[in-house]
């Protein structure tokens, strides 16, 4: 009893596999849907249930504990609906307050950072100024030095050639000065 391995994978085989499956995937979508809106037919046959609040006691709870307000049955009050107006309004009315208040601290918290912020940045601008008037100053000292050492390049360079025209040579004062010292002894 060899089974073929081909009836296995057959189109027919598959498409009926295909088709078990899309029904059984349909009755697990549509199943519960369909059960509530059948068994919500069935029930609301039933004639609907009359609530007459006032005359049935509340659960048997004893009279000094009753709720008063849910034994009215949502009945509406002109002055229970004004009261509650009125509380709603001023809870809305102290909700503002609060929240007024609120954004005035959070813009007193903010003018406080800003005013910081602005010292701080004349503070940085006051230390840049400094600095910029020390570059300045050791800007013009460097030039002035720089001048003077070029006029005394220009001085010694004159006065070399002056010695030159003389006669000295650049090595010879040693000699010279250590020769007469020899001399004298």
């Amino acid at each position: 009893m060899a089974v073929h391995q081909g009836a296995l994978c057959s189109p027919g085989v598959l498409k009926g596999t295909i088709t078990v499956l899309a029904l059984c995937l349909a009755g697990y979508i549509l199943g519960p849907p369909l059960y509530w809106h059948l068994s919500e037919g069935l029930i609301s046959s039933c004639p609907p249930c009359v609530c007459d609040c006032a005359s049935q006691p509340l659960l048997s709870i004893p009279e000094g504990l009753r709720n008063a307000s849910f034994a009215d049955c949502g009945k509406h009050d002109p002055e229970v609906s004004e009261d509650m107006e009125t509380n709603f309004s001023e809870l809305l009315s102290e909700e503002l307050k609060l929240r007024e208040a609120e954004a005035m601290e959070n813009h007193q918290r903010a003018d406080m950072a800003l005013l910081e912020a602005k010292k701080l940045a004349s503070q940085y601008q006051k230390e840049a100024d400094k600095c910029n008037s020390g570059m300045e100053t050791c800007e013009e000292a460097r030039e002035k030095a720089e001048a003077a050492l070029l006029a005394q390049k220009k001085l010694t360079a004159l006065w070399e050639m002056r010695a030159r025209q003389k006669g000295w040579k650049e090595g010879s004062t040693k000699s010279h000065a250590h020769s007469q010292d020899v001399q004298t002894v």
